[in-house]
């Protein structure tokens, strides 16, 4: 793995590169993590951030590496290298940091003022957040571990039937005659559309099946809150107009409180923009006490 380190006063940026994905390795994550631990110990850098070469960040680790003899070593220094970013005693320019609900919160609140709950459809997971009129966060409810709520089952699945993800929403919001997805398991789940395709069910059809199962899902995360209102799509899948239409669908037609479900051009970086916000509060905050604050200059 190449690492570049390009540094802007108390800003150090990360540029990463391996290949396609930027998927890291055993020996890659030592390294990022080695040069973090390296930049944790230096008192003038304030702020580290991370990017990836190429048009993706990162595809995670490497799951060939995943074997019984190598995962526990890898998960390992995983780990230890998120404790790290997190902040700790170690760190010396660490003041705090911000949850992924927090700042999903905070940015769908930003984008949409009416916004109550947030319904944050990612890669690896679903959630749900419900905050007041501050962006305080009162509750929250994930997806279990299994993947079949999550925006790369949904991306296997398209790349399984031949169409991109920016087709999906549209042909799914086609379907006539949506054939229901039976199990929860995404492996089971794939199994079930490889049967469905071979008995001649449309793309349009199992589509909308796939997103009448994941909007079951969120709905449940969503009555177990009791949310009523408005609620926003963030993250990743956000912008599938199926996927939405398919959960206020799905929402209509069970008893409880009218929800009502929006998304916004910008919605897929709620979090990123939240925790720009938050960020920036705690900049004032750090400036207001006489705390060191990092400059990036262009």
């Amino acid at each position: 793995m190449s690492l570049e380190l390009v540094r802007e006063g108390g800003l150090v940026w990360l540029e990463f590169g391996a290949g396609r994905g930027n998927v890291l390795d055993a020996a890659q994550i030592d390294a990022l993590a080695a040069a973090v631990q390296a930049l944790a110990q230096e008192e003038e850098v304030r702020c580290l951030a991370f990017t990836g070469r190429g048009r993706d960040f990162c595809w995670g680790a490497s799951v060939p590496e995943h074997q019984k003899e190598q995962a526990p070593q890898m998960l390992a220094t995983f780990h230890a290298f998120f404790r790290l970013l997190e902040g700790g005693e170690d760190t010396p320019f660490a003041t705090g940091h911000f949850y992924g609900m927090t700042t999903h919160a905070r940015g769908g609140l930003f984008l949409d003022p009416e916004a109550r709950a947030v319904v944050d459809a990612g890669a690896l997971h679903g959630r749900a957040v419900s905050m007041d009129g501050r962006a305080k966060v009162e509750s929250y409810r994930m997806t279990s571990q299994c993947a079949s709520g999550s925006g790369q089952f949904l991306e296997n699945i398209a790349r399984y039937l031949g169409v991109s993800l920016d087709e999906v929403g549209t042909l799914s919001m086609q379907s006539a005659n949506p054939e229901k997805v039976s199990s929860i398991c995404a492996v089971l789940a794939e199994t079930d559309v490889i049967n469905m395709v071979s008995r001649g069910i449309t793309t349009s059809d199992i589509l909308r099946g796939i997103h009448l199962s994941m909007a079951g899902r969120f709905s449940k995360l969503l009555r177990a809150l009791k949310v009523d209102g408005v609620v926003l799509m963030t993250g990743g899948l956000a912008n599938d107009a199926g996927l939405r239409q398919a959960l206020q669908d799905t929402l209509d037609k069970e008893p409880g409180p009218k929800i009502t479900v929006r998304s916004h051009p910008l919605s897929i970086h709620a979090g990123a923009i939240g925790a720009a916000l938050w960020g920036a509060w705690r900049c004032e905050k750090l400036k207001a006490s006489g705390g060191p604050v990092a400059v990036a200059r262009a």
